[in-house]
């Protein structure tokens, strides 16, 4: 089926049209100060970083979490930052690597989504994964407070996003993972910005950066999708560790002919970045997009309709003969694994998530394991979903997750609905209370006390009010850390 014609992508690749376009990106990050961020950013940017903090958590319960904590042990000696959810403190690109992958374990991060149609919608980036481990882990050794922490992780979640909409399409959609090219970015940004570097060594640290951007999109559905996260925002934090000691590299990597967006896609709109960074905010316009479940975000839209379809009609397991899910071609791309093995593939298979929600009624962290994705009736339940390309999800446009739901029920009846953004989306937002309950949830998850899971809930609420960080790292860590 050949896709529905879109807004052709036309690239801007010339020297001269994007010539101090990397200064002007470095110079907003140096120069912009905490009062420049809006209320209602303030506001979206708490329910972000609560977000990331509880799914470091229940991320450090996860067999990565485990791995990357054996491996710091055996390459890192102890240091000022936090490895959360443990008692493990190291170096900061080291709790930098730990936290991303955490946050990043389970794929229940936050999203940013895409606005031009030739974008597909909600695959640019995970924002905070990469940007909040590096903020937390140089505020911690620098004793930052907690304005500074925000106003750094603001600047990181807004370069990594405009970055990511600004790079031609091709690099997403020929491979690689933006979370870890231009993740990597964000975490240098928010680095640079709370070690106060001038902008010559700006400049430097946002190039050593970019050379270390990478991440394969191939490797969704395995351990290595985290491991970008974490890589990214290791990979931030040691590029400013270089700059801060003299290290050189070029002054124009994003805009030059051999720099990050020409070798990494073939091109860039210009007007995404230039003049664009916090005008709008990412997290006003057009926002960001909180998980309400443990999967890839292109199933979330249609796994909102179904969750409402089941819950209106009083649908159970028995009843269902069939379920169509229709979507456009993108989805493919992103829901590789029809038939999962595992924890991790369930988390990029519509077919899994439609199934888990039609036999449980919801699907959390303890319904993404390897026990409940093997069962017998999860695997019956599965043979029954048919995922397809549908014209009218193409014709929708790519910038949206449209996705069709038919279920066709065992007495001849169909029960259908159609759904553009899920749970958690700007159009469908999450309130504070409501992440703080996924953030128990996630706690819960890594069998973390009720009372300190309420004073992190607690303490993100008036985070920049913090002089220091240490209440907020006490109760992250295993005995006070």
């Amino acid at each position: 089926m050949k896709p529905a014609k879109m807004e052709k992508f036309t690239p801007d690749i010339s020297v001269n049209a994007g010539e101090g376009l990397t200064e002007y990106v470095v110079s907003f990050a140096l120069d912009t100060r905490f009062e420049a961020l809006p209320p209602g950013v303030l506001d979206e940017g708490r329910k972000s970083m609560l977000d990331g903090f509880g799914l470091a958590l229940s991320g450090s319960a996860a067999k990565t979490g485990d791995m990357a904590r054996r491996h710091i042990r055996e390459v890192a000696a102890t240091g000022p930052c936090t490895v959360i959810g443990s008692d493990l403190r190291t170096a900061p690109r080291f709790a930098a690597f730990a936290n991303g992958v955490g946050i990043h374990a389970d794929d229940y991060d936050d999203t940013q989504l895409a606005v031009a149609p030739d974008r597909v919608y909600g695959l640019l980036t995970h924002p905070t994964a990469p940007a909040l481990p590096a903020a937390y882990a140089v505020a911690e050794q620098i004793g930052a407070s907690g304005r500074d922490l925000v106003l750094a992780y603001q600047l990181g979640v807004e370069v990594e996003c405009k970055i990511a909409e600004a790079i031609s399409p091709r690099h997403y959609q020929h491979g690689f993972h933006t979370t870890a090219t231009c993740g990597t970015m964000g975490a240098a940004t928010a680095a640079m910005k709370l070690r106060g570097f001038d902008l010559d060594a700006g400049l430097r640290a946002f190039a050593i950066a970019a050379s270390q951007s990478a991440g394969l999109r191939e490797n969704f559905g395995t351990m290595t999708k985290p491991f970008h996260a974490g890589r990214a925002s290791e990979s931030g934090v040691v590029a400013v560790d270089m700059a801060a000691m003299g290290w050189t590299a070029a002054r124009q990597i994003l805009e030059a002919h051999r720099g990050f967006f020409q070798a990494a896609g073939g091109g860039y709109d210009i007007s995404a970045v230039r003049d664009a960074l916090g005008d709008p905010w990412t997290f006003d316009s057009p926002g960001v997009s909180i998980k309400p479940h443990p999967s890839g975000s292109l199933t979330h839209p249609g796994m909102t309709k179904m969750l409402d379809l089941i819950r209106e009609n009083g649908v159970v397991p028995d009843s269902v003969a069939k379920v169509r899910v229709g979507a456009n071609h993108n989805f493919m791309n992103a829901l590789i694994h029809h038939r999962p093995e595992n924890e991790l593939q369930a988390k990029f298979s519509m077919e899994f998530c439609m199934a888990i929600l039609l036999l449980e009624g919801g699907a959390g962290l303890p319904e993404f394991t390897d026990e409940v994705v093997l069962r017998p009736d999860v695997r019956a339940m599965i043979e029954k979903v048919d995922f397809y390309v549908s014209d009218e999800a193409e014709a929708a446009g790519y910038q949206k997750m449209t996705t069709i739901i038919d279920i066709e029920m065992k007495d001849g009846s169909v029960l259908s609905g159609r759904a553009d953004f899920g749970k958690g989306s700007p159009q469908n937002p999450m309130s504070y209370d409501e992440v703080a309950d996924k953030f128990h949830g996630c706690a819960e998850f890594a069998r973390w006390d009720r009372s300190r899971a309420d004073d992190i809930v607690a303490i993100m609420r008036e985070i920049e009010t913090l002089s220091d960080l240490a209440p907020l790292s006490a109760a992250l860590s295993v005995q006070g850390g």
